[in-house]
């Protein structure tokens, strides 16, 4: 099933799709025109693990990705049986946001419980828990970012929500994208999960845990609006937004700030 733009059509990977083309607060020097995201540099997208050769050969050559970064971590994917992605032509980059993630019986219960209660209040404390720990995943991310602006790269987690969600939330903040641009990207998770609901859902009704609260396993794969407006207030909040969060998480600079920005904004 092909969706439209900015989705791509990658064989077997679900919910793929391009993060560019947004117009941000900043304008073109000596005039007031607009500068837009530079368009096909990042992409993201939930598991590939079920990738096709011929998805290989899109991914590679359509999409041009020479870097994957990969922020499940080792339980996560021992836990859903989803093996690393090999792909010839493409350098495959762990950057888990944590490894000590636990997929235990009573831990999935407790986050399930948790998405029941509140799903607002749940949101927030695990997005709050990624940027805590994720330090040294978006460090990765972001020095290829500002390294090599020509060299396309993929970030993926399971669903491409959550950890994918934040480490491009805080890109397009970082230059400029206006707040409701970042909110409707986000969003976009729920269409490009839509065609891989009925196995998401399989492999939910296998374990007990998710079975029994449905309610909350679906409040947990929701990517509504304000869980994104909620989290832009809060890194704005609790971390003096994507500059201030980067520059106490990561090892970039005021300088690489500028870097990316120069590399990524441009007329249109």
């Amino acid at each position: 099933m092909s969706l439209p733009a900015p989705f791509c059509n990658v064989s077997g990977v679900i919910n793929i799709r391009s993060v560019g083309g947004l117009p941000t607060h900043h304008t073109a020097r000596g005039s007031h025109s607009p500068l837009y995201l530079k368009p096909n540099a990042l992409f993201r997208s939930g598991e590939p693990s079920r990738i096709t050769e011929s998805g290989k050969d899109q991914l590679v050559h359509d999409l041009g990705v020479t870097r994957v970064f990969d922020m499940r971590s080792e339980g996560e994917m021992k836990c859903y049986g989803a093996l690393p992605l090999q792909v010839p032509g493409c350098e495959i980059v762990r950057a888990p946001v944590s490894e000590e993630e636990r997929y235990d019986p009573v831990s999935l219960s407790i986050r399930v419980k948790a998405f029941d209660a509140n799903e607002r209040k749940a949101f927030e404390l695990l997005y709050h828990e990624i940027l805590e720990q994720g330090g040294p995943a978006f460090d990765k991310i972001f020095r290829h970012l500002r390294d090599y602006p020509d060299r396309p790269c993929l970030v993926h987690c399971t669903a491409g929500k959550d950890r994918t969600g934040i480490a491009v939330g805080l890109f397009l903040m970082l230059l400029g994208v206006h707040d409701e641009y970042i909110i409707e990207d986000y969003a976009l998770t729920t269409i490009g999960l839509a065609p891989a609901m009925p196995a998401l859902l399989a492999r939910f009704q296998k374990q007990s845990i998710f079975r029994d609260n449905m309610k909350g396993t679906l409040n947990m794969a929701s990517s509504r609006p304000e869980s994104m407006r909620a989290t832009i207030a809060m890194i704005r909040e609790k971390f003096g937004g994507a500059e201030g969060y980067l520059r106490s998480h990561t090892s970039l600079t005021d300088g690489d700030f500028q870097r990316i920005r120069e590399a990524y904004l441009m007329t249109m």
